[in-house]
C-alpha cells in the first residue's frame, strides 16, 4: 500500500531530466495545462512481461495481482491478438516491445502549486527527496544535425494511394489510415532535450516523454485514446487537420472552413459509428453516447476536429478488456476496421509498432487514461535509430497530392525538435 506526502514545490523539467538520467525507467504524461494534472512515474517496482498472444490477459493478470499504478504502452501490432487473421511482416528498425508495463518506485501527480508524491517505503521516500534537492552540472551539449530520409517517395505514395482508392471503390473499405517513415540512422540525440522542443512546438494535451532504458518515445499527441472514470469510459477520435494562420483573422477563417468540410466531416463521422461500434462490445444497453461531434479545437501547429463518445460499463466489466475490445484506435485504422488493418499491412512499408498505439496508465481502482501515439519520435539509443511515422485518412474524395501535403504538415514537428 503507497503513502502519500504534499511537496509544496513545483518539480521542474530540469529535475525531471536529472531524474531520466538517474532512472532506467521514467514516463512524464505531460497535460500541458493549468487544469489538468501531470504525472511522472519513476523507476521500476515491478515489470509484466507479455507472452506472446496473451498480453491481454496477461496484463489483466498483472494489473489484478499488483493493485497499484501502473504505466505503460501498447502497441499498434497488438491488432493481431485482438484480430487473429491479421499479421504483421513490414520491416521494424526501432526493436521495441510489443508491451511494456511496470509499477513505478514513485508516483507524481504535478499541478500548479502543488506536487503529491506517492511512495511504498520511508527510507526510499528519503533518498528521493534528497536526490531532487541535489544541484546538477549542466552539461552543454551540442546536438548534430540530423536530416531525415523517407522510407516512401511522393511517387510511390501516390502509386500506393491509388491502390487504396480502388479498394474504396470496390467497396472493401470505407475509408483507410495510411502512413509513411522518416528516419535517421547512426545519430545521437539526448532524448528529454529533443522532448522539450518538441513540446515547445506542440503544446499538446497527451505529451510524453517514455524511458525504457535505451528506448524512448518523445510524444506530443493530440489526441486522446480512451478514459475510465468510475464506469464511465470516454474517447475522443480525431479526423480532419489544418494548417494554423499567419494571424487571427486567417486562423479564424481555416477553423470556420474545417468545420464545414464536408471531406473531413465525413472522415470524422466515419471513424465516429466505428469507435460507438467498439464501446458497444462492453457497453451497458443504450448507453453509447455521441456528446460532442466534429468539434474544431487548436492546437499550437494545427487545428484538429474531434468528436467525443462515452459509455457506461457494469462495474464486473475489467478495464483491460474495454482495452482489448476497442484496440487499436479506430481513428488509425479506417472501417470496416479488420477489413482496413489488412490493407494497412499490405501498403504500409514499415510495422507500426509504438505508432499508433497508446501510452498510459492505470490507477489502483482501474481506472485509466491512454492517449494515442501520434507525432511522435522513436529512438533506440543502442542503434542510434531515430523514426517518425505520419498518415492521414484516405476516403473516395481525397485526393494524392493534399493527403501527402498533410503528411508533411503533421511532420513539421518532428523535424523542426532535432534541428
Amino acid at each position: 500500500m503507497r503513502k502519500s506526502i504534499n511537496i509544496p514545490s513545483q518539480i521542474t523539467l530540469e529535475e525531471i531530466k536529472n531524474l531520466s538520467d538517474e532512472y532506467k525507467h521514467l514516463v512524464y504524461l505531460n497535460s500541458n495545462s493549468n487544469d489538468n494534472k501531470s504525472l511522472l512515474a519513476v523507476g521500476q517496482k515491478a515489470i509484466f512481461e507479455p507472452k506472446e498472444n496473451q498480453v491481454f490477459d496477461g496484463l489483466k493478470s498483472f494489473i489484478d495481482e499488483q493493485n497499484d499504478w501502473v504505466f505503460g504502452y501498447l502497441s499498434y501490432d497488438l491488432k493481431n491478438e485482438v484480430e487473429p487473421s491479421l499479421s504483421s511482416k513490414n520491416k521494424d528498425d526501432l526493436k521495441f516491445p510489443l508491451a511494456h508495463f511496470f509499477v513505478p518506485q514513485f508516483v507524481l501527480e504535478l499541478s500548479v502549486n502543488l506536487t503529491v508524491l506517492h511512495f511504498h517505503k520511508n527510507e526510499e521516500k528519503e533518498q528521493f527527496l534528497a536526490f531532487l534537492d541535489k544541484k546538477q552540472v549542466k552539461t552543454d551539449e551540442k546536438q548534430q544535425k540530423i536530416e531525415f530520409s523517407q522510407k516512401m517517395s511522393q511517387d510511390n505514395y501516390e502509386q500506393r494511394f491509388e491502390a487504396i482508392k480502388g479498394h474504396i471503390q470496390q467497396g472493401d473499405i470505407y475509408e483507410m489510415n495510411f502512413c509513411h517513415e522518416f528516419f535517421a540512422k547512426d545519430v545521437e540525440i539526448n532524448p528529454f532535450e529533443t522532448y522539450e522542443k518538441l513540446n515547445e512546438l506542440t503544446n499538446a494535451p497527451f505529451s510524453t516523454f517514455y524511458k525504457n532504458e535505451s528506448q524512448f518515445i518523445l510524444c506530443g499527441s493530440p489526441e486522446r485514446y480512451i478514459k475510465k472514470e468510475g464506469n464511465k469510459i470516454i474517447t475522443q477520435p480525431i479526423k480532419g487537420t489544418a494548417k494554423r494562420g499567419a494571424n487571427y483573422q486567417e486562423d479564424e477563417a481555416i477553423k470556420l472552413e474545417l468545420s464545414q468540410n464536408k471531406k473531413e466531416r465525413s472522415e470524422n463521422i466515419m471513424i465516429v459509428d466505428l469507435v460507438r461500434n467498439d464501446l458497444s462490445k462492453t457497453a451497458k444497453k443504450a448507453s453509447v453516447k455521441v456528446e460532442e461531434l466534429c468539434k474544431v479545437y487548436t492546437f499550437d501547429t494545427v487545428h484538429q476536429m474531434i468528436s467525443t463518445v462515452t459509455s457506461e460499463i457494469e462495474k464486473t466489466t475489467h478495464a483491460v478488456e474495454v482495452l482489448q475490445t476497442t484496440f487499436p484506435m479506430g481513428s488509425m485504422t479506417g472501417a470496416p476496421k479488420v477489413e482496413a488493418m489488412k490493407i494497412i499491412e499490405e501498403l504500409e512499408t514499415t510495422k507500426r509498432g509504438v505508432y499508433s498505439g497508446a501510452i498510459g496508465y492505470f490507477k489502483p481502482n482501474q481506472d485509466f487514461d491512454f492517449n494515442v501515439v501520434i507525432r511522435s519520435l522513436l529512438y533506440n539509443e543502442n542503434t542510434k535509430y531515430l523514426s517518425f511515422m505520419v498518415g492521414g485518412a484516405i476516403t473516395n474524395k481525397a485526393t494524392a497530392e493534399e493527403e501527402y501535403n498533410e503528411t508533411l504538415l503533421k511532420a513539421e514537428a518532428m523535424i523542426k525538435s532535432v534541428k
